[in-house]
């Protein structure tokens, strides 16, 4: 069975990573929710959060590990020596790892972008070129480095376009729960 873990750090965009779970869970993908730091996770707006799981090396067993974005979370996730290990480790068994928002700055530390394409919230790419060497920023809403094992996203706003894509990597075809949602609905509307 498919194993996703979306990782929270207090600051977090809520709306990214549970966006991220929501879907999962609605398709049957089991999906945990890590705490960075402890099971109750505060929320960049005020939203406190309850966890399946605190941080520990299971996080390798996983298929997908996923971050979502804020800037104080982003933070938390890129200074944590511990996570940085078990992200490399994981990168190094070629299993896929997401971050949208202001997270890609913890994959781009963890060097998870040297070489890669991906995206993030505007202006936060500047500190991944800082961070990463030669990542290749694109404008578009989710970007998939097949090479890199990679998914990037933008920002709150594209945070379930990030979770179907999530869905798609993992060999999951996501046009039922998409019209579920209404998104087919949304994307004809534009």
């Amino acid at each position: 069975m498919t194993k996703v873990a979306v990782v929270f750090a207090p600051g977090c965009e809520e709306v990214e990573g549970l966006s991220i779970v929501d879907v999962l869970r609605r398709m049957g993908i089991e999906t945990t929710m890590v705490g960075l730091e402890g099971i109750k996770v505060p929320g960049a707006h005020g939203i406190e959060l309850t966890c399946d799981h605190v941080l520990d090396d299971h996080l390798l067993d996983y298929d997908l590990v996923a971050f979502p974005g804020g800037w104080g979370g982003a933070e938390k996730l890129r200074d944590n020596e511990r996570l940085a290990d078990l992200m490399r480790q994981r990168n190094q068994h070629r299993k896929w790892n997401a971050a949208m928002c202001a997270a890609p700055i913890t994959l781009a530390k963890y060097g998870l972008l040297d070489g890669r394409d991906y995206t993030c919230f505007p202006g936060i790419n500047e500190e991944v070129d800082r961070l990463a060497k030669n990542a290749r920023f694109k404008e578009t809403i989710t970007v998939v480095d097949e090479a890199g094992k990679v998914v990037t996203s933008r920002g709150p706003a594209t945070a379930l376009a990030f979770a179907y894509q999530i869905a798609e990597v993992l060999g999951y075809d996501t046009k039922q729960i998409k019209h579920e949602m209404l998104y087919d609905y949304l994307m004809e509307q534009r």
